[in-house]
């Protein structure tokens, strides 16, 4: 059992979800400690089991906890996540701080446990859309491995966090009300459009949400030669990011032995009905703890039955951040 644990961006989206996972897991944890900004400190909010306060962020704010879990971005972490080790918690950092530091494991449980056993205080969680692919990609690769990949995303506004979700919110009554749509936290309205990723492009025509998901999927898989190509976007969807993936492996595989895998797989939920055209959507995603998969077939332009489609889809505050963070802390135990 942990005897302290620090919850760094406690009242933000993500670190609001810990709350719920902790609680249904029912995480062995003395006691807790919640840290944000001091535009929240003071406040009181129910956690676990009792009202607790939180507390301003700060260099002392470790005392005596051996676990803490960081979402609150990375110029926090990189500032805190050093001292908190300092102070003696092993940090499990949800921010894209410390993902491509070598010495730092970056870890999906479900595909790299292994990993755990090299930190040196820091573990990394990666970004949602990597978990999510990573989830449903690994069991195949493992056993079928993956040449090239194809992924395009479908992603929610709650994953820019709560402010982008209200927005999302606010624009669509605007909008049926018979009112433009303003954009603030995004920069094109949100409600009833799709539009690129809005993480900045950098000069290779690569966002930075796609540039994670090549480089986090290649540490995660120990695979630097597997070939991905994605292309993020953003959908006036409230929550779950929805992914459609594209394979080509180096031997042939059927869609029905890539279901028998997948049905196999933890963390893997098959939502695979064509006679009723069932199939993973982000309302039926949202708040399960599962990647939802399927539309599994074969993908006809290539050659030799090498190729497989398929879509899936997670919940992006729970697979795509706490609940992956704090599967990580069960494995330190």
């Amino acid at each position: 059992m942990f005897k302290r644990v620090a919850i760094v961006g406690a009242t933000g989206a993500v670190g609001e979800e810990f709350e719920a996972v902790l609680r249904n897991r029912k995480f062995a944890a003395s006691d807790y400690v919640l840290l944000a900004s001091a535009r929240s400190a003071g406040k009181s909010v129910h956690w676990i089991d009792r009202e607790r306060t939180i507390r301003e962020l700060g260099p002392d704010s470790f005392a005596g906890c051996d676990l803490a879990f960081f979402s609150a971005g990375g110029s926090i972490s990189k500032q805190f996540a050093p001292l908190a080790v300092k102070a003696g918690a092993v940090v499990v950092d949800n921010s894209s701080a410390f993902r491509m530091d070598e010495n730092v494991p970056l870890v999906v449980p479900e595909v790299n446990p292994e990993a755990i056993r090299t930190h040196k205080g820091i573990i990394a969680n990666p970004n949602c859309s990597t978990i999510i692919l990573n989830v449903a990609l690994w069991p195949l690769h493992r056993v079928n491995r993956a040449v090239r990949v194809v992924v395009s995303t479908y992603q929610a506004a709650s994953g820019a966090g709560a402010k982008a979700l209200a927005e999302l919110e606010s624009q669509t009554r605007a909008v049926l009300a018979g009112h433009a749509a303003k954009p603030e936290v995004f920069p094109v309205p949100c409600a009833f459009n799709v539009f690129s990723h809005n993480s900045a492009v950098g000069p290779d025509g690569y966002n930075v949400e796609e540039t994670k998901m090549i480089l986090e999927t290649r540490k995660i898989f120990g695979d630097a030669r597997i070939a991905i190509a994605p292309t993020c976007m953003r959908v006036p969807v409230k929550r779950a990011h929805t992914e459609s993936v594209s394979i080509e492996f180096e031997k042939a595989m059927s869609p029905a032995e890539a279901r028998a895998i997948l049905e196999k797989s933890p963390g893997v939920k098959i939502v695979d009905e064509p006679s009723a055209n069932r199939f993973p959507t982000p309302l039926e995603a949202s708040g399960k703890d599962d990647v939802l998969v399927g539309r599994i077939r074969a993908d006809q332009s290539i050659s030799g039955g090498r190729g497989l489609q398929f879509i899936c889809t997670g919940d992006q505050l729970l697979k795509g951040a706490a609940l992956n963070a704090v599967q990580i802390a069960e494995l330190l135990r």
